[in-house]
């Protein structure tokens, strides 16, 4: 199920599912440790009924609720609406994370819609995973703060809330009103949640194990009136540190904080507002959006996390939760375009930690900096290989160029030119076969099949004369021909062997044979892109010409949904047999991929407008919170795949600043 909001700080993640529901809560990185592991956080009204017959119970499952999801304008908090005709309430619910404090927060604006005067119960249940285990936590009841905590060694939660009465909050009427401590997945207990449903909780005040929680608030409206009720969750490594949040929140009031968090995205969204010029409203929200929900998915260490959804861990029991170099450069890059400096500074820094002592990026990173999981072999036919994807190495050094080029922060980029750049340039620059000139085979970027591909052939030049350009500021000229020397040998290798006349584009791939020869592998894939965008040929060569047009005349996908596929008979998450109608499910970021070339090629006004197309396709897609999934499905448009993909919302980000940028160039 897609995560249709990710609220967050940089330290603590929560997620809300379509139903808003909270999934996951990610602590103390953002994509580590998930302390949740998907289960669901239930939430759920109860209503006495008129005349009294002992009240109705519903959980937001249930299918009886009318829903809202959705941002409070220009801010990374929430705004959503939920009514029941049955229980003849609406809420309107606010949530934020602090932009400072590791805090949750949710205020619930109630209103009774019945004639009559009615109590209200609003229930939290919380199925805590503590450190991604249920194995030995800790749920408990402590009655002088009134308030529940769940911890098991330096990972505390402390949840508390307040229900206002008419003239507001205020702090001594902060606490909760019911509570239970249970177990459950153990004997086929489903847990303490299904103990709401009568509206009453057991009061069991402490469960050790596999444990979850459920709280309650209680008020008391009057006929068609409205009371707020607010509920926190304080977060840390120890029970003076959520206390000492708690604390706060009672001295200074939730409201504080929720006003707060507001003004800071407000003012961090401000501060780099473009003017769009005549971009549809749609296409600028959701680049707004796109700016907040990339936030989410960044770690205050400079990780930037590919997407924290863990439902794709059914698929085959792992996640995106990883920093894949590659990805988290593109990423920086958008951030670059769109002008900010601090975020992207950090994660080049995290990838100086991580650079190998020979000079290249592994397969992906935990948000800490630690080796993440692999499918990549060290053996291969009889022989050890680097499991390595040479785009991921230099596409950090293509983007930190640009990160360069455009701040010009002299004093960041000197601790990192011997360590980071140099490193990684002189190994791209060496690991490549000495007859042709060409990279040696590697992984591709869908990580899929080895061997020598369109698109690492354009990041590596990219990466080696965004070198060569450090180098040259550094006066270090024997580096700077070793770079270019190196770059203009892939362009030759590149037009030996990679053009096809018979095929009258680009091959994606070939394959090195014993002989000196390369086979072709003859798949149109729409990573072609990666010839031009990173400098080695011109978006307006004839030979790019031939190899966009052909992705968009044969990876588009003849439905009424449309997109662009990754590559024909493109199987993941596969959903039609038909790849004559579907070559594979549409994704944004190729779908995208063909409007940036559409903006590169454009020589007027009116040739830039198409690119508007494409723009437009993406932003109808979005979830109306302005969520990108990874890719759509073909006939529906529902989202597959992992949602939010952060590269999703970096494309698009980059596209209309590039649109920006060639419409200000041609007089627009």
């Amino acid at each position: 199920m897609p995560r249709d909001l990710p609220l967050g700080n940089g330290s603590l993640l929560v997620n809300f599912d379509s139903t808003f529901q909270l999934r996951d809560l990610y602590w103390p990185h953002v994509g580590k440790e998930n302390h949740t592991l998907g289960h669901v956080f239930h939430f759920g009204v109860w209503v006495d009924t008129l005349p009294a017959t002992g009240g109705r119970f519903r959980w937001l499952s249930n299918g009886g609720w009318q829903r809202q999801l959705d941002y409070a304008h220009d801010t990374l908090v929430a705004e959503v609406r939920l009514r029941h005709p049955e229980l003849e309430c609406e809420l309107l619910c606010h949530d934020a994370v602090d932009f400072h404090e590791n805090l949750y927060l949710r205020r619930v604006d109630v209103t009774n819609l019945a004639d009559g005067e009615r109590e209200v119960r609003l229930f939290w249940a919380h199925d805590f995973h503590i450190s991604e285990s249920e194995v030995g936590d800790t749920a408990y009841y402590e009655p002088e703060r009134r308030a529940l905590f769940h911890y098991k060694g330096p990972r505390w939660f402390m949840i508390n809330g307040c229900a206002c009465g008419e003239v507001g909050f205020h702090a001594e009427q902060a606490g909760i009103h019911q509570w239970a401590c249970g177990q459950k997945e153990i004997d086929g207990r489903e847990g303490t949640w299904r103990d709401a449903e009568d509206g009453q909780l057991s009061g069991n005040a402490i469960a050790q194990g596999s444990v979850d929680s459920a709280i309650a608030l209680h008020i008391t409206l009057p006929a068609r009136g409205s009371r707020v009720v607010y509920y926190w969750m304080a977060v840390g490594d120890r029970f003076e540190e959520v206390t000492r949040i708690n604390r706060s929140v009672l001295q200074r009031g939730p409201q504080a904080y929720l006003d707060r968090t507001a003004a800071y995205w407000r003012l961090w969204l401000e501060t780099h507002h473009p003017d769009f010029g005549d971009l549809p409203h749609e296409v600028c929200h959701l680049y707004n959006r796109s700016l907040f929900i990339i936030r989410t998915q960044i770690d205050n260490q400079g990780g930037i996390l590919a997407a924290n959804d863990f439902d794709i861990a059914h698929y085959g029991r792992d996640t995106y939760s990883y920093v894949w170099p590659r990805d988290a450069a593109l990423v920086a890059h958008a951030l670059n375009l769109a002008g900010y400096n601090d975020v992207p500074r950090r994660f080049y820094e995290f990838c100086s930690r991580v650079i190998t002592k020979e000079g290249f990026f592994l397969h992906k990173y935990s948000p800490d900096g630690h080796l993440g999981s692999s499918w990549h072999p060290w053996y291969r036919d009889g022989h050890k290989e680097l499991p390595v994807q040479e785009d991921e190495t230099a596409l950090v050094i293509w983007a930190l160029w640009g990160h360069f080029a455009r701040f010009g922060d002299v004093e960041f980029i000197k601790p990192l030119y011997r360590g980071l750049i140099c490193r990684a340039a002189d190994f791209l620059a060496s690991y490549r076969d000495p007859g042709s000139g060409l990279p040696r085979p590697s992984w591709d970027l869908w990580e899929e099949r080895r061997g020598v591909h369109a698109f690492t052939l354009g990041s590596v030049w990219g990466g080696l004369m965004a070198a060569s350009h450090f180098a040259g500021v550094f006066a270090e000229e024997h580096r700077v021909q070793r770079y270019r020397q190196a770059a203009a040998e892939i362009v030759a290798a590149a037009d030996r062997h990679l053009w096809r006349e018979e095929l009258g584009r680009f091959a994606r791939t070939i394959h090195p044979k014993e002989d000196g020869s390369y086979e072709f592998d003859s798949i149109l894939d729409a990573s072609l892109f990666g010839l031009w965008y990173f400098g080695m040929y011109p978006a307006d060569d004839p030979r790019i010409v031939a190899s966009m047009r052909a992705i968009r005349e044969s990876l588009w996908v003849k439905t009424e949904v449309g997109g662009i596929a990754r590559y024909q008979s493109d199987v993941y998450h596969k959903v039609s047999d038909d790849f004559d109608a579907v070559p594979g499910n549409p994704w944004f970021i190729c779908s995208l991929w063909y409007a940036q070339w559409q903006i590169a090629v454009a020589k007027t006004l009116d040739e830039l407008s198409t690119s508007v197309e494409l723009l437009r396709w993406a932003a109808t897609r979005a979830l109306p919170s302005g969520v990108l999934a990874e890719q759509v499905h073909p006939y529906t448009d529902a989202p597959l795949s992992v949602s939010p993909l952060t590269w999703s919302h970096a494309t698009l980000v980059a596209a209309v600043q590039e649109y920006l940028a060639k419409r200000k160039a041609l007089g627009g």
